[in-house]
């Protein structure tokens, strides 16, 4: 874990990442279409015909999709880069931070955000406030990094990754909170009711390029994320339910 930055280096790390951010993100069976499938899957679950609000939606990749089954599909974001990519395609986005959201209390039926709050030093700030535009009975999806991980080994094994030829992933603070972490974290009248576990047996990115492999990864990640073994999920998408 690395020492808190300011959000104006988080800021920018983000408008610096916006430049290659879809890069390896259009291939309908590699590596990021299976994360991005059991997100969205997850979240039309309960969002279809809702209102829906993404915490850091970037350049609008999963908010494009969810603006096709909810009622109403809102984002924020802290980086104007990536914001101008999610305004190209025409979705309802604006600048903000997760620890302290433009709405009025009370305006989704479901709140999501997805490898957004590793990156937040204030993390029980940012439920809480997750939770505070969230509707009474409505749901807050929540992904964390897990350390319980392949993917965990594979980041400790391999280290930061590269965003651009000068800058690595340590330029940004990461986070892991290991499931049992999680309800600690909650704010009041905010409960864990079910998860799913997101990278659970996938030992790389790498392996989504190997067509008989790639097969095999994508229908035992489709088959495990919502049972026991969602525990050992590379991200661990809690949901989370506001009475």
């Amino acid at each position: 874990m690395h020492a808190p930055r300011d959000l104006s280096a988080t800021r920018a790390y983000y408008d610096e990442f916006a430049t290659a951010y879809e890069r390896h993100r259009h291939d309908p069976r590699g590596y990021h279409a299976l994360l991005d499938d059991l997100e969205i899957d997850l979240t039309e679950r309960y969002g279809a015909g809702r209102d829906v609000l993404e915490c850091g939606c970037g350049t609008g990749l999963l908010l494009d999709r969810i603006a096709k089954f909810a009622r109403s599909a809102k984002g924020i974001d802290l980086s104007p880069g990536m914001l101008e990519q999610a305004r190209a395609r025409g979705l309802d986005v604006q600048e903000g931070s997760v620890t302290q959201l433009p709405f009025d209390a009370a305006s989704f039926d479901v709140t999501c955000a997805f490898k957004v709050l590793a990156h937040v030093p204030e993390i029980g700030k940012a439920l809480a406030e997750m939770a505070r535009v969230t509707r009474p009975g409505g749901v807050v999806l929540a992904e964390f990094y897990n350390p319980l991980s392949l993917r965990a080994l594979a980041k400790r094994m391999a280290g930061p990754g590269k965003i651009s030829d000068a800058t690595r992933e340590s330029a940004v603070y990461t986070r892991m909170d290991a499931p049992w972490i999680i309800p600690r974290l909650l704010p009041p009248g905010v409960h864990v009711e079910a998860a799913r576990g997101v990278r659970i047996v996938t030992p790389a990115a790498l392996a989504m390029r190997v067509p008989g492999l790639r097969r095999v990864l994508w229908k035992a990640e489709h088959l495990l994320a919502d049972t026991a073994a969602s525990f050992f999920g590379g991200f661990y998408v809690a949901v989370l339910r506001k009475s």
